[in-house]
């Protein structure tokens, strides 16, 4: 399903140049010379009411005399002519537009002025896209169209380049070219008014000349857009980032720890590794890594095998790998027996494997065909290092012959001058990773290490944890929301802690007092030693003011503990308001850890969590990983395991294991708090104690702000990654009395997936999937579970059936990314059809497609599949026969909700 009329930009059967000024090296002639150069076969059209000719083409006065509608409209005129001539086009029925002309948000007030006068008038001609303003141009190789003013024309190739520097893709073009790399779109985003990341992880994610996506970014503007495109690509389209600015933080003010401590650079690295993207922290690395990821040969682990002719470079790639995390492989006893009877007696056998100086192709040949094929390794690095009396071009296709047997990756560092150019030329041609430094290699393992591991993290399955609420969270929210309007800003302790029971989160609750001998009373119930608290709106870091008084042992400690935080908290001139004291019971526990567990709401991905090392640590080790909500088991053991902490956490040289089910629980329920909650701008528990038996909350804050549009909010809009959508549950009943719910699918429900597939007739799986197989398998159990809620629907219906919970059936929309059109697909297990349970998911479906603004719902199947045909038609469906595919296509247009 393509994206809405990106093929007019990429692929138009005809061209407009407006602006283009016959003077030698202008913007236009630029552009208008590349159009010509490079083999578009295209009709190009330029307007000018100034020039009546171009280059000795003529032009045409304006854009009602052309001789036919363009596809794409280039525009190069100055930045204020702009916003008319993007009126004139969407009058022209031009749906294509890319600006060229720069003087924007880049350079002014002014020029942003003129971006939003853009923005209202194509707001008027819903079906223009336009790419810009600020781009330096688009080339599609594969048609020989450069619509751009760069200063060299790629060779064809798989790689698409996204842009948003225009600066960079001159430079970045021209190295590549001299490199030979080859692309199939070169594109440059400018300021992304209309068509951003996205839209073009989209539209190059469905092209078949592209293997692999390569972005640039400085910024994202629609964080959503981008994760749900990411993630519908990660797998079958590689995509590597680079992302400047790596070192740059938040402006704003953070009022919390959290807000202080997750700086807008660690959001975007948790939102590409969510998402499965690779990011490089390298320019230089970005080609190598996305050919590398293109050939989607993925290793399994970390573990890196080197056979090298040289001691020295297999060293360095050595050093380079244990620096950087890797793992340098541990041979088989076979192996190295083997490499013991084949290679010379000097030298090392073991890993790294050292050839000697003087290694012939057969020496290369026999310790590289049995390394890669050893359990123990993962990938293999092979170095050339030019000696004399060495053949590199027949060690290169020797490499290229051991690749080929092999389905782990093999990595090369050919590194020579004039010598090894031949030897080069093989090992790209045959698309194997060629590097000319060994620590440049390495980098490229790690990174495709780093991209197996987040489409792990993407694809793995959790495990199943019920994470149930005594409260129904919808009511609860409609109570408090009038009150959190009323305490915008930052809520209390009491207030905060309250509404963290509320989710079931355990807090060591204390009690308000409002003098220092209520203080002593609350403290002699509460039961000694307590803790100590200032109580005030103004001091969220109590600590760091002389706000808590920890371990008071008796009256005096309170009275004495009391009369100090009076004094400190004062003496600071803050102007605070002290609304009293919190006593509490003080908490020992000496096999524990404390933490810290927060939210922020970024300014592009929404709310953002962490969790890290808590307590007075929190400032001093920066031990803390920062994830998007929302959570599951596995996401969120995921963020435990990265920490430093965690040996202790799982038990360390003999010590308890902290409880951390009960751990990951309360994370799982923070995230949903912070999910029900978009008014929540930052929200800190610290610490949070963990022992082996309990979880318990020490202090918590949290800061809210005002909602300017609840029911947008109240969709998860403020969340980068649509969360599951309870709203979509409901209960039913089979024809014959059989209750059933129907809810949508979760990661979780894969062993039921199984299940249910497993007890599906031939015929069924052919009919739902239109091919057979034998047995189901995890990879194809990701497809079909682990779906991005934010353009699929996926409604299984449950039922009990011998005390055991059973999946029968699933019906599934999936939705191109304007949510236009969506695909309908259906199976029901054998034992269950017949009882009008495709009816109802058929029905459901299509009711929820109603809600989405679905226009039109599509589905396929076989024209033997009588049962579902006829359930097709009283849905009014009309069908189109394709009797030599042996197949009907059906389609349902709906009228929106």
């Amino acid at each position: 399903m393509s994206v809405r009329n990106l093929d007019k930009i990429f692929r138009p059967d005809r061209i407009v140049l407006i602006g283009a000024r016959d003077k030698p090296d202008t913007p236009g002639v630029r552009v208008f010379r590349n159009l010509l150069r490079n083999g578009y076969r295209g009709v190009v059209y330029t307007v000018s009411a100034e020039f009546e000719s171009i280059h000795g083409v003529p032009t045409f006065p304006s854009l009602e005399k052309l001789p036919r509608i363009p596809d794409l409209a280039l525009i190069c005129s100055p930045a204020e002519l702009v916003p008319d001539w993007i009126e004139q086009c969407g009058k022209a029925g031009i749906r294509g537009v890319v600006i060229l002309s720069g003087g924007f948000r880049e350079c002014s007030d002014a020029g942003l002025e003129l971006e939003a006068r853009i923005a209202d008038i194509a707001g008027h001609y819903p079906k223009m896209r336009i790419l810009g303003p600020n781009s330096l141009g688009i080339i599609n190789t594969h048609i020989g169209m450069n619509a751009s003013q760069t200063i060299a024309q790629p060779k064809k190739g798989h790689l698409a380049f996204v842009s948003e520097s225009r600066g960079l893709c001159n430079s970045i073009l021209d190295w590549a070219v001299d490199q030979g790399i080859g692309f199939s779109y070169f594109v440059s985003i400018g300021n992304m008014l209309d068509v951003g990341f996205g839209d073009l992880i989209d539209y190059f994610g469905n092209d078949s000349h592209t293997r692999a996506i390569i972005l640039y970014v400085q910024s994202i503007r629609d964080g959503r857009r981008f994760m749900s495109a990411a993630r519908a690509f990660a797998r079958s389209k590689p995509i590597v980032v680079y992302k400047s600015g790596r070192f740059a933080t938040s402006a704003r003010v953070a009022a919390s720890h959290t807000g202080a401590m997750v700086g807008e650079d660690a959001v975007y690295e948790a939102a590409f590794e969510r998402a499965g993207v690779v990011r490089v922290a390298e320019l230089d690395d970005i080609f190598d890594v996305a050919e590398l990821l293109g050939s989607q040969r993925l290793p399994q682990g970390r573990r890196l095998a080197i056979v090298s002719n040289a001691g020295a470079p297999a060293i360095v790639a050595t050093d380079a790998l244990l620096a950087r995390g890797g793992s340098l492989a541990t041979l088989q006893e076979e192996t190295a027996a083997y490499l013991d009877s084949v290679l010379p007696p000097f030298g090392t056998h073991n890993n790294p494997v050292d050839l000697l100086d003087s290694a012939p192709p057969e020496r290369y040949a026999a310790a590289l065909s049995s390394v890669i094929k050893d359990r123990n390794v993962d990938a293999v690095l092979a170095i050339f290092a030019s000696q004399a009396g060495t053949n590199p071009n027949a060690v290169a296709r020797v490499a290229v012959s051991a690749a080929e047997q092999s389905h782990k990756p093999l990595l090369t560092a050919w590194m020579g001058g004039a010598s090894v150019r031949e030897g080069l030329r093989i090992l790209n041609e045959a698309g194997l990773s060629v590097h000319s430094t060994p620590e440049q290699a390495v980098r490229a393992f790690m990174n495709l290490v780093r991209y197996a591991r987040n489409l792990e993290n993407l694809y793995e399955t959790p495990k199943e944890m019920v994470v149930r609420f005594a409260i129904n969270r919808h009511k609860l929210r409609k109570k408090l929301e009038p009150a959190l309007r009323i305490h915008a800003g930052s809520l209390s302790e009491d207030q905060t802690e309250r509404l963290l029971q509320a989710y079931e989160i355990p807090v060591a609750r204390g009690q308000t007092v409002h003098s220092e001998a209520q203080a002593v009373e609350a403290a002699g119930t509460i039961g000694y030693p307590v803790v100590l608290k200032v109580h005030s709106p103004q001091i969220l870091h109590k600590v760091d003011f002389g706000g808590v008084e920890l371990d008071l042992n008796d009256e005096q400690d309170v009275r004495e503990a009391y009369e100090r935080i009076m004094r400190v908290t004062q003496a600071h001139g803050l102007g605070a308001k002290i609304k009293g004291m919190i006593v509490q019971k003080m908490v020992k526990a000496t096999d524990s850890v404390e933490l810290i567990l927060g939210a922020k709401k970024d300014a592009t991905f929404g709310a953002v969590i962490m969790v890290g090392l808590g307590g007075i640590a929190t400032g001093v080790f920066h031990d803390r990983v920062v994830g998007l909500p929302p959570m599951n088991e596995h996401l969120a053991r995921r963020m435990l395991e990265s920490l430093t902490v965690w040996p202790i956490l799982n038990g360390y040289r003999g010590r308890a294991p902290m409880a951390l089910d009960r751990l990951i629980e309360v994370i799982i329920r923070f995230t949903v708090l912070i999910a029900d909650y978009p008014e929540i701008e930052q929200f800190d528990i610290n610490p949070l104690l963990v022992t082996p038996r309990s979880v318990m909350v020490l202090d918590a804050e949290s800061v809210v702000g005002h909602l300017n549009d609840t029911k947008r909010h109240a969709m998860g809009e403020h969340l980068a990654i649509r969360p599951y959508p309870e709203e979509y549950s409901r209960r039913s009943l089979l024809k014959d009395g059989t209750p059933v719910i129907l809810r949508s699918i979760r990661p979780e429900d894969e062993p039921l997936w199984h299940d249910m597939v497993a007890s599906s007739s031939d015929n069924s799986i052919r009919f739902r999937f239109r091919s057979m197989f034998r047995k189901t398998t995890h990879q194809m159990a990701v497809r079909y579970c682990c779906i991005d809620y934010e353009r699929e629907i996926a409604i299984v219906a449950e039922t009990a059936f011998e005390n055991h919970r059973k999946l029968i059936g699933v019906g599934g929309l999936i939705a191109d990314a304007e949510h236009e059109t969506a695909e309908f697909a259906i199976l029901v297990s054998d034992p269950w059809q017949g009882k009008g349970l495709g009816s109802i998911l058929l029905s459901y479906c299509l009711e929820l497609a109603s809600r989405w603004g679905i226009q039109r719902v599509v589905a396929e199947t076989a024209l033997d599949n009588h049962r579902m045909l006829e359930v097709f038609s009283k849905h009014g469906f009309s069908s189109e026969i394709h009797r030599d595919e042996d197949a009907v296509l059906l389609e349902k247009r709906i009228h929106g909700p």
